[in-house]
């Protein structure tokens, strides 16, 4: 079967766009063909800075012919239906539907619609330039006097058609006065003539031949292998960045790997400081010696020619600008360390957090409060969490923070470091920040588990007070990422913790009075119209509804956090319904119920008592449905049967047994109570007739059956067990 060959050519398209504008064009023709009826075999895309390319193989030839009845309204149908109905089917008028008619429903007009055949390049022909005027760049250019908008101007388009054994066809259109062809150009420097393709294969062939590797992930092994082996060869490992690799492929076409060397003075300067200045500016590796951590003067970068010089000239010009950039940073660290972290604290007091949360001052003044009161809860000293919280902000503004904003957090560790704080101190300005990502790690020093705990709930709290929550898909302030934050520092560090007393603990006074206060000077029809009063009223009447909310939000992230490690978020519903007593609001417990509970379910016991409670619980809901309740103590004398019997007995040990293994946090156990009613509820539903014709018994086994309805509730509720 035939196949297609495509390439856009253009000027450089940003490496950050290529990968997702190869998946966009192979989505969107692959797409239009299926949509005409041509299926295909397989495709794949490519990108490089100068072009897109797209290999589409089996392809019919021909498209198949189709025929459709379309049924339309009834014959006399009001008009405005007579005429939705011509529109949708394509017809001119009523009179080219037909007339069938239904023994139940009269006659009605049908619509045959046939379609014919379509040769696949004149489909292709009237495709293709459509996908190209609509292309979904990011950004995008106009240049000339043409009307095509494209991410850069686009120079030349190859479009052939055919089967292997024979010459392919060119599929002929135009777009913006670029006629499509079968002429490319190799690369831009070393092979930059024009070049005559055929089809795919002999397309890669020549480009290769004039020094362009179209694959990206061929040209990404190169790199990574070529830099590797060029470390090596001078006794030194390269320090691996997957970001870069790919940016750095997607700014050749033919990669050349070199070498180069700076000063050692600047290996002075904090690692991470030289890594982020060369990756930035450069877009070079950083190499360090063998079996160490430490770096070396010496970078790897990535040329797109191959220099008659051997790439002396390139390399040393790449030098000039790292030794112009590694002064600068070393500058900027050397006048950081000149100044104690706490002595920046007035700047902070001209800088706004947000219009109604105050100023990063007052933000900070919350999260050492708030730090202080969480530092007994995680076991962290009082006053060093204090000293972290103060200090954990300081490094933004700073010169090196403010010339490298990534490396926030780590900076102020390096400053907190040389001036003497406490290693837990310094630790903490690093990983309050923590976690940013699902792959981040999290805090694990107490004084930095209380800061980060601190900073998160009260940017939780504070634009919840505020009534700036998550929307949909906007989530403008990462406030779902600081809950999972949260999530994952407590239950990671297996913290006992109760999520409501930390939100309370976040209300503070201090937040109040940046959100509230202005509030008071509302007229409100309360008693007592002393500020004092109405602040209190202010406050009393939001605290419960924005916590009730907030602790809702938070454990919707807990079944997100599960659902992505696995576990079933149906179960945290079920535990988190159990019955009075047990906490729903112990991040730490509600995991370990889930667990519990899923592994319950997976045993025959658990699977049978679910079948059995759904049984139950199927039967309670028909029958309260009529109004009536069958709560209250079962009547033993009504009792007949020994089934029944056996199932009030084994119900009150389940619930008794149940709850007291709740209670001391012995969820295995708990669950072992629940199995030992599997036996009896089959037996009950075997031989026993619920709906007896005596109306007493009939209410007296309805009881027996909110027994295990109640039993069952003490660990979880059932159903809220999905399937």
């Amino acid at each position: 079967m035939p196949d297609l060959l495509l390439e856009l050519f253009s000027e450089e398209i940003p490496a950050r766009m290529q990968r997702k504008a190869g998946e966009d064009l192979k989505r969107l023709v692959t797409n239009a063909l299926v949509d005409a009826g041509l299926p295909y075999e397989g495709a794949k895309a490519f990108a490089t800075p100068r072009r897109l390319a797209l290999v589409v193989n089996g392809v019919p030839a021909h498209s198949a012919a189709t025929r459709e009845e379309r049924k339309g309204p009834k014959v006399g149908a009001p008009d405005a239906a007579i005429q939705g109905f011509l529109r949708s089917a394509g017809l001119a008028s009523i009179e080219e539907a037909t007339i069938q008619s239904d023994p139940k429903k009269g006659d009605f007009y049908v619509a045959v619609i046939e379609k014919h055949g379509r040769h696949a390049e004149d489909v292709l022909a009237e495709a293709l330039p459509a996908i190209i005027r609509s292309f979904p760049w990011p950004k995008s250019m106009h240049w000339g006097t043409g009307t095509l908008n494209w991410v850069r101007p686009l120079q030349s388009i190859v479009c052939t058609f055919g089967p292997e054994t024979e010459e392919p066809e060119i599929v002929d259109f135009e777009v913006d006065g670029i006629r499509s062809g079968n002429v490319t150009r190799g690369h831009r420097f070393l092979a930059p003539g024009e070049i005559t393709v055929r089809r795919f294969e002999d397309y890669v062939d020549k480009l290769e031949k004039a020094k362009v590797i179209l694959d990206a992930d061929r040209r990404k092994d190169i790199i990574l292998a070529d830099a590797k082996t060029g470390a090596s060869a001078i006794g030194l490992d390269l320090v691996e960045d997957e970001g870069l690799l790919e940016e750095v492929a997607g700014l050749v076409e033919w990669p050349v790997v070199l070498v180069g060397t700076f000063e050692e003075e600047f290996l002075e300067i904090p690692a991470e400081v030289i890594r982020a200045t060369i990756r930035a500016n450069q877009k070079c590796f950083v190499v360090r010696k063998a079996d160490s951590t430490a770096l070396a003067n010496r970078f790897v970068l990535v040329s797109n020619i191959e220099a008659i010089d051997g790439g002396d000239a390139i390399t040393a010009g790449n030098g000039r600008v790292i030794r112009a950039r590694l002064s600068d940073a070393k500058f900027f660290y050397e006048q950081d360390l000149k100044s104690p972290l706490d002595s920046r604290i007035d700047k902070f007091s001209q800088i706004v957090f947000h219009e109604k949360l105050g100023t990063q001052a007052e933000r900070i003044d919350r999260i050492e409060r708030l730090a202080a009161e969480l530092a007994p809860l995680v076991g962290a000293d009082v006053e060093l969490t204090k000293r972290a919280a103060r200090l954990a902000k300081m490094d933004l503004v700073t010169e090196m923070v403010g010339e490298f904003p990534e490396l926030q957090g780590l900076m102020g560790r390096y400053y907190a470091t040389a001036q003497g704080e406490a290693p837990s101190v310094a630790t903490a300005i690093e990983d309050h920040y923590k976690p940013q990502g699902p792959s981040d790690r999290v805090p694990t020093d107490p004084v930095a588990i209380a800061v980060a705990l601190a900073d998160k709930l009260d940017t939780l709290t504070g634009f919840w007070a505020i009534d700036e929550k998550p929307t949909g898909s906007k989530d403008p302030y990462a406030l779902r990422r600081a809950a999972l934050g949260v999530i994952r520092i407590v239950l990671e560090n297996g913290l006992r913790v109760h999520l409501q007393n930390l939100i309370r603990i976040a209300l503070s006074d201090d937040l109040y009075g940046v959100v509230f206060a202005p509030l008071v000077d509302i007229p409100l029809s309360v008693a007592g119209q002393s500020r004092s009063d109405r602040f209190a009223y202010i406050r009393e009447m939001s605290e419960s509804a924005l916590a009730t909310n907030l602790l809702a939000f938070l454990i919707d992230r807990l079944k997100v956090q599960l659902r992505d490690s696995g576990a079933r978020h149906d179960l945290v519903d079920a535990v988190l319904s159990a019955g009075e007593g047990v906490a729903n609001d112990d991040l730490l417990l509600i995991v370990r119920r889930v667990e519990a509970l899923g592994k319950f379910l997976e045993t025959d016991d658990g699977a049978n008592l679910l079948a059995g409670y759904s049984r139950a619980a199927n039967i309670l809901k028909a029958e309260e449905k009529k109004g009536e309740s069958f709560e209250g103590e079962v009547d033993t004398l009504l009792l007949a049967a020994e089934e029944e019997k056996a199932l009030h007995v084994a119900a009150r040990f389940a619930l008794a047994e149940a709850k007291a293994a709740v209670a001391r946090e012995d969820f295995a156990a708990a669950m072992g109570a629940l199995a030992r009613l599997r036996a009896p509820v089959d037996a009950f539903f075997d031989k026993v007739l619920v709906n007896a014709e005596d109306a007493a018994i009939r209410a007296n086994r309805l009881k027996l059956l909110t027994a295990i309805r109640d039993a069952t509730l003490a660990v979880a509720d059932f159903s809220k067990v999905g399937g």
